[in-house]
């Protein structure tokens, strides 16, 4: 009896170091510096790029004013693009799915890089005449209508933008999330999404919106930008600093490739803490020069009359 147990104990063992093998070989046969060529990533690419080329095409033909402001545009859409392809298809993608300081660098990429320059380019607004006119007549009747032009103006507030912004950063960082989303393609997707998605409505609040309007947006812009340079610091310190490892699901992958996990954590929250700062500087930077430019100059008459 007690040799039948034994067998079956050495045979569950083998099984388990069967399987386990498997899946390490499964693992490791993808390779960390592989271009990533999902399907609908490169659809959703290749249409927005498209449709772009196809909207200044139009615009260009209109005339000649505004065009140098429209080049600038096309300029800054098309880095945001590339920027948004080497994150996604180029071999950062697949080595992000194996070191964490990769991981944070794509994203970095993602909310610092690609998605102020994509709406410096304003994409919406050429996307439009990609369509023919007809077409541009029925959206531009739909995106009035109540029930877009209201979620709009409320997503787009610089506080309501700031917030989503926020949690989006400290919410995915947070060790449950992070780890399900590594375990899990499905939320890994809807955490790159929200990224995404969230800075390029902080963005536009900084660099859209409030280059629409007058002072009192700039400001806006400029506190959204400190602030969140201090609290996304104070995340890149926390993981920079800490005595171990936040994610244990990287450990494995960062070793493989002969990293120290902790080490290679450190280097992940110092993406986020030092180059993450000084795009938010670089971003304040300019806006306050936009400021100053687009202040009326003072008037003679009345600097004399105070004067007088």
């Amino acid at each position: 009896m007690a040799t039948v147990r034994l067998l079956k104990c050495a045979l569950l063992a083998a099984l388990v170091a069967c399987a386990d093998a498997q899946a390490h070989v499964a693992t490791t046969e993808a390779s960390p510096f592989a271009w990533t060529f999902d399907p609908w990533i490169v659809i959703v690419l290749a249409v927005s790029l498209a449709l772009y080329v196809a909207g200044y095409v139009r615009l260009r033909t209109r005339g000649a004013q505004g065009r140098a402001g429209r080049t600038a545009r096309l300029a800054a859409f098309g880095a945001g693009w590339l920027v948004l392809v080497g994150a996604l298809v180029s071999p950062l993608h697949a080595l992000s799915e194996w070191l964490f300081s990769a991981h944070m660098l794509q994203h970095e990429l993602f909310m610092l890089v690609a998605a102020p320059l994509l709406v410096i380019g304003r994409p919406l607004a050429v996307w439009l005449w990609a369509f023919p006119a007809a077409a541009r007549t029925r959206i531009g009747a739909a995106t009035r209508a109540r029930w877009i032009r209201l979620p709009w103006r409320l997503v787009t507030l610089p506080i309501v933008a700031w917030t989503l912004h926020a949690a989006a950063l400290w919410c995915w960082h947070a060790p449950r999330f992070f780890e399900a989303a590594l375990a899990r393609p499905g939320i890994h997707t809807l955490q790159h999404a929200s990224f995404l998605a969230s800075a390029l409505l902080f963005w536009w609040t900084v660099f859209g919106r409030a280059s629409e309007v007058q002072g009192s947006s700039n400001a806006h812009a400029m506190l959204s930008l400190f602030t969140t340079m201090v609290h996304t610091g104070a995340l890149g310190a926390l993981l920079t600093l800490a005595p171990g490892v936040w994610y244990p699901s990287c450990i494995e992958t960062t070793r493989a490739l002969g990293f120290d996990p902790l080490q290679d954590q450190q280097l992940g929250g110092l993406v986020m803490w030092v180059p993450g700062g000084l795009a938010y500087l670089i971003g304040g930077l300019l806006v306050g020069a936009r400021w100053l430019m687009r202040r009326p100059p003072p008037r003679v008459g009345a600097g004399m009359a105070g004067e007088r």
